[in-house]
């Protein structure tokens, strides 16, 4: 299945869906129709469970150079929440799903498109590609869950340099401070990045899902608190197909072939 709502390419590959950002003529620039069409997609991909890894791209030269400020300079205030708002629900709901987030990212990454890099579980960047978190050269702080996600890569110090500075940085510079997982040849990269999100597809999704919620909200507890929500995540992963199909794959001595369920 591929539909497509302008400004951004909704896609089917197998297990994989593909969400691609589509205004290249703005280096796909969030405008108010683009931050809805992904919040609508965010709700159509949590819905269908055949989902089991979501790969994020942008068309043309770039990921994305952040937020439209054309949409800010008509009407700031109005405009940051028509901009802020689908965007923030569309994380949230792509955050409870079981299926992993891989972002494939080349050309730039600025603004509101490095936040929502930031927000993959995985990130996969071309050679060359470059890096600014960019708020604060517009006189802004920042928004797409950048505060929470920078502290937790990076460590606070280098958190406020990237934050507070606003300047530019390379793929190796991004790769060296933990920001993406891998940099890769710009003509292998579209292949790459498939790749890798069918082989998560093919994992046990419902155990990833636990996983990626255990890291993701493991610094809001303390470790007897960590422990609790371990043991509770892993008895839900006890009652998946899945985890039978491991026990016995591993009794078999066979590889499992994860459903999904």
């Amino acid at each position: 299945m591929t539909t497509s709502d302008a400004s951004l390419l909704v896609g089917r590959e197998g297990d994989v869906a593909t969400l691609r950002f589509n205004r290249p003529g703005a280096l796909n620039a969030i405008d108010v129709p683009m931050a809805n069409a992904f919040l609508a997609a965010a709700h159509e991909l949590a819905a269908d469970r055949s989902v089991r890894a979501v790969l994020l791209s942008g068309a043309g030269k770039g990921f994305m150079a952040g937020g439209d400020l054309a949409v800010l300079q008509a009407d700031p205030v109005q405009g940051a929440a028509d901009l802020i708002g689908p965007l923030h629900e569309a994380l949230a709901v792509l955050a409870g799903m079981d299926a992993p987030l891989v972002a494939q990212v080349h050309g730039v990454a600025a603004g509101a498109g490095l936040s929502l890099m930031l927000q993959a579980d995985f990130v996969l960047a071309a050679e060359g590609t470059r890096f600014n978190l960019a708020y604060v050269n517009i006189g802004a702080s920042c928004d797409v869950g950048a505060s929470w996600a920078l502290p937790r890569l990076v460590g606070l110090r280098r958190a406020l340099e990237i934050a507070m500075l606003g300047e530019m940085f390379d793929a190796a510079t991004a790769e060296r401070m933990g920001l993406i997982n891998r940099v890769l040849p710009a003509a292998d990269l579209e292949r790459e990045a498939m790749a890798f999100a069918q082989r998560l597809a093919k994992g046990p999704t419902v155990a990833l899902g636990r996983l990626r919620r255990l890291m993701r909200t493991s610094f809001e507890r303390d470790l007897p608190g960590q422990l609790d929500a371990e043991s509770a995540a892993f008895r839900e992963c006890a009652t998946s197909d899945d985890f039978r199909l491991g026990i016995d794959a591993f009794f078999a001595k066979k590889t499992p072939t994860f459903t999904g369920r």
